[in-house]
């Protein structure tokens, strides 16, 4: 078997799907899965069965009016990280270039060795709070780039990109006739304050139909309706109906109760949304309470979203890290993302997004970790 065919995986997917799992889990980033008696299903509204088409219309005109962006500029994808793929592979070629945020969310770049395009990395560091540097995204943008791809909320940090930072960020590729892919999912986890969303920010610059930001999002981080599958992109109409005809090769028609249930999910969303709001309330008050007290790791505070990144001190680090996560995970039953799932070794991500009391004890007992690990 050839070396490319072995990497034809994830191996963040693989991590989270098969080592995650713990009785206090922390690795989780979105939010506690809303249970079946909060979902408010009309079954005379289900159907098994619909005519194929390019998306089912009603939620078509939904996503579209929740997004606030023509219809013709939505195509409805199986959650984010396959609007992601769609949008990756419309775009690029063998060969092409593409500029990725560094830390990066492992599938973005799985998808991207995946297609066989050329990565080239955008720092964004620790001691910068997670910022882009404009001077040296135009100095890496070179004539073969084809794409940018970033995060807002960053994942894993959380940190968040300013609506003057993307207008600028679009007016550099714009000029470069660069695309830029900005995955969102996390992004309405500011709840109500002022978001940068990027379609309305690249209308501005060159129009609908120039627009160079693509973007991705879905009900799956945020609401907790991840089992519904339901994302979508954001793109110039043209470039949207290339996404559309590329996904017959992958999914060709939506699994049509998913469409329904989703459907039923957005007549319901200011109640899915108020329950996340209360739950990261309640969780963020005990994550910054933990993170005060502890003088031995340093930690980014983002303004919003289920994720941080703290860093462990040198002098534990020193040592192998691996260690201490499997330390945490194997005496203390507890599990966080273990940085180097990032290219970060140093750090660890902790997710919030889970029920108030496990997240509590999963804090405590990183505590303990970080204490019995420092003494051997």
């Amino acid at each position: 078997m050839s070396g490319a065919a072995r990497t034809k995986r994830s191996l963040y997917m693989e991590w989270a799907k098969t080592r995650s799992h713990a009785k206090y889990n922390l690795s989780t980033s979105g939010l506690l899965g809303v249970p079946r008696r909060e979902f408010p299903v009309n079954l005379d509204e289900l159907e098994i069965t619909a005519p194929g088409n390019y998306g089912y219309a009603p939620l078509e005109r939904r996503l579209a009016e929740h997004a606030g962006v023509p219809e013709e500029c939505v195509v409805a994808a199986a959650g984010t990280s396959m609007a992601n793929h769609l949008a990756m592979a419309a775009l690029l070629d063998p060969g092409d270039e593409v500029l990725i945020e560094q830390p990066a969310y492992g599938p973005l770049l799985d998808v991207a060795n995946y297609l066989g395009v050329r990565i080239k990395r955008l720092p964004r560091r620790f001691e910068a709070r997670f910022s882009i540097g404009l001077e040296e995204l135009q100095r890496a943008i070179s004539t073969s780039t084809r794409l940018i791809v970033l995060t807002n909320l960053h994942n894993p940090s959380g940190a968040l990109l300013s609506a003057e930072m993307l207008q600028a960020v679009g007016k550099v590729a714009h000029r470069a006739r660069v695309r830029v892919l900005v995955d969102e999912v996390y992004l309405e986890m500011l709840f109500g304050k002022p978001a940068p969303f990027c379609f309305p920010i690249g209308n501005a610059i060159a129009g609908v139909s120039e627009n160079p930001f693509i973007v991705t999002s879905s009900l799956t981080k945020v609401y907790g309706l991840s089992g519904l599958r339901c994302g979508w992109i954001l793109a110039a109409p043209e470039l949207a109906r290339r996404m559309w005809l590329l996904n017959d090769l992958f999914a060709a028609t939506g699994a049509h109760p998913a469409e329904r249930l989703s459907l039923m999910a957005f007549d319901h969303l200011e109640q899915f949304r108020e329950r996340a709001r209360a739950l990261l309330t309640a969780n963020r008050t005990l994550l910054d309470a933990f993170l005060d007290s502890r003088r031995d790791i340093e930690c980014f505070h983002p303004p919003a979203g289920t994720v941080v990144f703290p860093r462990l001190p040198l002098g534990l680090t020193r040592r192998d890290p691996e260690a201490f996560f499997q330390l945490l995970r194997e005496k203390y039953e507890t599990t966080v993302v273990p940085g180097s799932m990032f290219e970060m070794p140093r750090h660890f991500r902790i997710g919030i997004g889970g029920d108030t009391a496990t997240l509590a004890g999963g804090l405590e007992r990183v505590g303990a970790a970080l204490d019995a690990f420092a003494k051997q």
